[in-house]
């Protein structure tokens, strides 16, 4: 990273944005001592952040990690349990614009990955499921554990989770609170890929520098296709695909796509 870029980047509480490789930005969420606990402080970071990411053309690919042992270990529980007096009128008004802010990430265009370098508990896992791609360490944990602690689970938990590993998966983790390991969360569906902790950092900085060199239109226009389970049905998807298909073929990056397949070397897409 130049110097140039490294001087314009944000400062945010908690929250650490810097940008490793062309075109992929990294969201580090910095709170280790709370195991990266959603306080304020961060909250109201990750929300300047992703307004920033989102008008911000030159990112193609958002890898989202946590600093320390955790990746996230959901609401802060001082501050979920702070009014037991309230209404629920107004522990509503409190909740929903949290669910919002953090769920956010969901605006993003372009491609977003959970790298679950360890727990991801609670709101923490809600997090990870409302990427696009979710990868585990071998040591994570996963669970949303919400009627443990007395509570009905919040931050889109009873859509994400079952869109992402189904009814029954989703039922099991729901109904029982129970955490399972990495292996598990591979098995059913909740991350993609399993990789070692020493080297997780940079296997999934790879796949980021991959996704990040794919044509962005084409790349954005997928991402969308397949947003909240894909299409309603066959015939949808074949008038999407009737539409979005040809809006990349009158793409410059269509044409350099066929000119590097046929010169067998590594396309530079444009996003134009």
């Amino acid at each position: 990273m130049s110097e140039e870029r490294r001087e314009n980047t944000p400062e945010y509480a908690q929250l650490r944005l810097d940008r490793p490789a062309v075109g992929v930005v990294r969201l580090t969420l910095d709170n280790p001592g709370m195991r990266n606990a959603m306080s304020e402080e961060m909250t109201a970071s990750w929300v300047r952040a992703i307004d920033d990411l989102a008008g911000d053309r030159s990112v193609r690919v958002v890898v989202v990690t946590g600093e320390g042992s955790a990746f996230c270990s959901g609401g802060d529980t001082s501050w979920i349990s702070s009014e037991p007096d309230a209404s629920v009128d107004h522990l509503r008004n409190r909740m929903l614009p949290f669910y919002r802010a953090w769920l956010s990430i969901r605006r993003l265009e372009v491609p977003t990955i959970a790298a679950v370098n360890g727990h991801a508990i609670g709101a923490g896992l809600c997090l990870a499921l409302a990427c696009d791609i979710r990868y585990a360490a071998r040591d994570a944990k996963l669970g949303v554990p919400f009627v443990r602690l007395g509570m009905h689970a919040g931050m889109a938990g009873t859509y994400l989770l079952p869109n992402v590993v189904g009814a029954a998966h989703a039922r099991d983790l729901l109904l029982t609170g129970r955490v399972v390991d990495s292996d598990e969360a591979l098995r059913i569906g909740l991350v993609s890929r399993v990789m070692e902790g020493s080297s997780f950092a940079d296997e999934v900085l790879d796949i980021a520098r991959e996704i990040a060199a794919t044509a962005p239109i084409a790349t954005r226009l997928t991402k969308i296709a397949l947003a909240d389970g894909g299409h309603a049905d066959f015939e949808s998807a074949l008038q999407w695909e009737s539409l979005a298909q040809p809006m990349t073929l009158a793409t410059s990056d269509l044409q350099e796509g066929v000119r590097a397949s046929r010169e067998r070397r590594a396309p530079e897409f444009r996003g134009r």
